[in-house]
């Protein structure tokens, strides 16, 4: 029989779906930095009607002001994956390049924690 731990890594399948529930999908979900979200909806619509990627953006600050919300809803806005990962997983650069080169298209990748990307894999990238 497998013993239940109260302070279990996995999460449970309730545990995902409230967060979910929680999280915004759209800008008009999303509450504060609204002059940010101006700017994004700008971009994404002249992407849109480019049909071309999103240029590079970089969304910084403290935890818990929306950059990984904010990347989700760039991507569901553009119609679009997102794939994410986080700056100590990229440990070499062989890694960031695992990850370009099974992107697709206009796919939006986020990473997480970028302060901490090494040196190496920061310069490739």
């Amino acid at each position: 029989m497998t013993e239940l731990h109260i302070i279990d890594p996995i999460p449970l399948e309730e545990d995902i779906i409230a967060e979910k529930s929680l999280r915004p999908e759209k800008f008009d979900e999303f509450i504060g930095q609204q002059e940010v979200v101006d700017n994004l909806k700008l971009y994404i619509e002249a992407a849109n009607k480019r049909k071309e990627s999103l240029d590079h953006v970089l969304l910084f600050g403290p935890p818990g002001l929306g950059k990984t919300t904010l990347a989700n809803i760039i991507s569901k806005e553009l119609s679009v994956s997102l794939k994410q990962s986080s700056g100590p997983v990229l440990e070499r650069a062989g890694d960031l390049a695992g990850v370009l080169t099974n992107l697709q298209g206009r796919d939006v990748f986020f990473i997480d924690e970028i302060h901490r990307l090494n040196s190496v894999v920061e310069e490739y990238l």
